[in-house]
């Protein structure tokens, strides 16, 4: 048996495409525009690639899309001043600051400055709360790709028997709760799990996260399991250079399991895809207005 391999790259965008179709009814009939605001501090490459990114996906979904890139030597005082201003203007339903940040800035306190109703990154502990206790919230964009691409791939999830490797605030709990509230039986397993591979053997769905290249062998797969790879590793090739693996080892667990995620190409993707999907589901909300079919927890 070989794996259907869940292409996340085609299913980001029918993500994106559902997000322009509802950013053009919201124009349309309401006159409505969601809007993006992306803050970036500093001058990490990284950062400034994904940013221009994103910004570059939110106007080709017919959003606007704002790009605040600030000096690396500026203030927290300065930072959450820009986020008081943001967080009051109407124009704006998506506030996003691009992390890290640099070491003078404390990264909670700017991350709990941004209202919730705002939060597209899901980060805010009033969202994270809500999430927890199976409310409507902003949900993290990496755990939301997973659960669309779940559900894209089973229909109901009601019932399935799933593993969440990883224990970070960022994809590994949230992930959880979703998939609590998708009424399926929940393990959170992580490094000092006992027997860690005979757990994750129990498991219809297997979400990796946890930064470890290839941790996830084929033994510990259950035959026919449904593995989400969200490990973004970058290993060195023994020809030179380098290149990009999962927490999975690819190649022989799509041997055992009955769908996989790539690395590259899977779980990546759906992650710009849903911070849209974010965006135009806080604008809804702030307006009042149904929100967008399928692009929600």
């Amino acid at each position: 048996m070989v794996a259907t391999v869940i292409d996340g790259k085609a299913f980001a965008e029918t993500v994106r495409a559902r997000v322009k179709a509802h950013v053009a009814r919201l124009d349309r009939d309401h006159a409505v525009q969601p809007g993006l605001a992306v803050v970036l501090v500093g001058e990490d490459p990284a950062s400034e690639v994904y940013v221009r990114s994103k910004g570059k996906a939110t106007t080709q979904a017919g959003m606007k899309s704002i790009e605040h890139k600030l000096d690396a030597a500026t203030s927290e005082g300065e930072l959450l001043a820009l986020i008081v201003r943001l967080n009051g203007d109407e124009t704006i339903h998506g506030i996003l600051v691009q992390l890290p940040l640099p070491d003078h800035i404390d990264t909670d306190k700017v991350l709990a400055a941004i209202t919730p109703a705002k939060d597209v990154d899901g980060f805010h502990i009033s969202n994270v709360g809500l999430l927890a206790t199976g409310q409507k919230a902003m949900v993290p964009c990496t755990p939301l790709g997973c659960l669309m691409m779940l559900r894209e791939h089973y229909g109901a999830l009601s019932g399935l028997e799933a593993v969440v490797i990883g224990r970070s605030n960022i994809v590994g709990k949230p992930m959880a709760h979703l998939l609590l509230k998708e009424s399926c039986t929940v393990t959170i397993a992580h490094s000092r799990t006992r027997d860690l591979p005979d757990v994750v053997r129990r498991a219809d769905i297997v979400v990796a996260a946890v930064g470890r290249p290839a941790m996830v062998t084929a033994d510990w797969i259950k035959p026919g399991a449904t593995v989400i790879d969200v490990g973004i590793n970058r290993i060195d090739k023994p020809e030179g250079g380098t290149r990009l693996v999962g927490d999975v080892d690819y190649p022989n667990v799509a041997q055992v399991a009955g769908a996989i995620t790539p690395v590259p190409g899977g779980v990546g993707p759906m992650t710009i895809a849903c911070l849209l999907a974010n965006t135009v589901t806080a604008c809804c909300r702030i307006h009042n207005l149904p929100e967008p079919e399928g692009l929600t927890a």
